[in-house]
């Protein structure tokens, strides 16, 4: 095979060198893999205001590990989460942090409502106060920016280089990352922290939004919500969470011997251009394919599919028709999905889902896809991998699928580094 990303040869070779993230189940990769393997779900339930009781994925990670009580005060769950994220990947890549240039450092992050937990507090605070907005808060406004959760990154760890959050709805989280292979295959920058972050369970709009579509999950049981393929699947499951990577370009990551996750070696990113909701199969299919082509890779070598199903009928049955498009009866891949254990974690879900796979490559199983009690026949897929995990002589490559509203798609690509 050509070196990474085929069609661009001459592109510097880019890897994954550090994972630090927070999910629902786990806020370490450790222990995250560990939960996916072992079937530990990370949905219950939960109260939020105007809702009253429904069922989220909750993270529970130290929120003052990394930032001093008056920095969170002042910051917002998404710069946290973020915060926390960064640190940890740097710790999992082993990166000197003294002795690095923070000119040459780039954050990269991709988020999807963020900024709309701070708004719906202060209106509600201000209702304490006749509506008197002298007791709005004057932090608000670098609150809510768009940038906000890259830019307390920045702060926290005395970064300089470029900084921004990318707004790819539920895509957002492979975009992040992609920004960061690109920014470093530029040369602007020599190390990337690029993933995804979301607060989402703090805003009750979101959950009032979704059971105004008719697209939130409930069930008795909250581990069992989240049902992707599943004939009785009845919605999404709001989630929060977060995952970043350290990127860097092969030959640094080479020299100071670092620890290599994964190679991200293909990507691709499209549009529908259809609706607002409901995905349309025909382009998710096409940015699959684009996937394989910028890899130099046929639809047979992918070992493992990562799917983005959210529990929706009508979205995972799109999804479905794609990947049956794209890899027809391949022999070779397994499909499985981590929302069922987590929940939609929005922005930050295609990071934390490929994450959850990127151990594949060492342990070689892949982790199940919890609730398909009754498997939905248009759902149909090749080799689903249900309940338990799936053993694999060898791992090589890893697809992740991640779609998100306004018909964005997005696909990255990683395979297995051998040195």
């Amino acid at each position: 095979m050509a070196s990474a990303m085929s069609p661009h040869a001459a592109l510097p070779r880019i890897v994954i060198t550090g994972a630090g993230l927070t999910a629902p189940n786990g806020n370490d990769l450790e222990t995250f893999r560990r939960h996916l393997l072992e079937g530990v779900s990370g949905v219950v339930p939960f109260e939020t205001r105007h809702m009253g009781a429904v069922v989220a994925g909750v993270c529970d990670y130290d929120e003052k590990r990394y930032q001093s009580r008056k920095a969170r005060r002042r910051g917002t769950r998404a710069g946290s989460v973020a915060i926390y994220c960064a640190h940890e990947a740097l710790r999992s890549a082993q990166i000197e942090w003294a002795s690095i240039d923070k000119a040459r450092v780039g954050v990269f992050v991709g988020t999807t409502e963020h900024g709309n937990v701070e708004t719906e507090n202060e209106i509600a605070s201000l209702r304490e106060y006749g509506d008197d907005t002298k007791f709005w808060s004057h932090h608000h406004n670098p609150r809510t920016v768009a940038n906000n959760p890259a830019g307390e990154v920045t702060i926290n760890l005395g970064i300089t280089g470029p900084h921004y959050c990318l707004g790819a709805a539920c895509a957002a989280g492979n975009v992040g990352l992609i920004q960061g292979l690109q920014m470093l295959q530029l040369g602007q920058v020599d190390l990337a922290l690029g993933g995804g972050v979301s607060e989402s369970i703090h805003t009750f709009g979101i959950f009032a939004s979704f059971k105004a579509e008719g697209a939130l999950a409930t069930h008795e049981d909250p581990t069992k919500a989240s049902r992707p393929f599943d004939a009785d699947r009845n919605g999404i499951v709001v989630s929060e969470g977060g995952c970043l990577y350290a990127l860097e370009r092969l030959d640094d990551a080479l020299a100071r011997r670092a620890p290599i996750l994964a190679e991200v070696v293909g990507y691709a990113v499209n549009s529908d251009a259809a609706d607002f909701v409901l995905p349309l199969a025909e382009r998710q299919a096409q940015c699959m394919a684009a996937a394989l082509d910028s890899a130099g890779l046929s639809a047979a070598d992918i070992d493992v599919i990562s799917t983005h199903a959210t529990s929706t009928p009508q979205g995972d049955v799109q999804e479905c028709r794609a990947i049956s498009e794209v890899f027809g009866g391949s022999a070779r891949v397994r499909v499985n999905n981590t929302k069922s254990f987590i929940g939609h974690t929005m922005g930050a879900a295609g990071a934390l889902e490929l994450a959850g796979n990127l151990p594949s490559f060492r342990d070689g199983y892949v982790h199940p896809t919890l609730n398909v009690d009754s498997h939905d026949p248009e759902c149909g897929l090749p080799n689903l991998v249900v309940g338990a995990p799936e053993k694999k002589d060898r791992i090589e490559y890893i697809l992740n699928n991640s779609f998100g509203m306004l018909g964005i798609n997005s696909c990255v690509i990683v395979k297995r580094f051998d040195a």
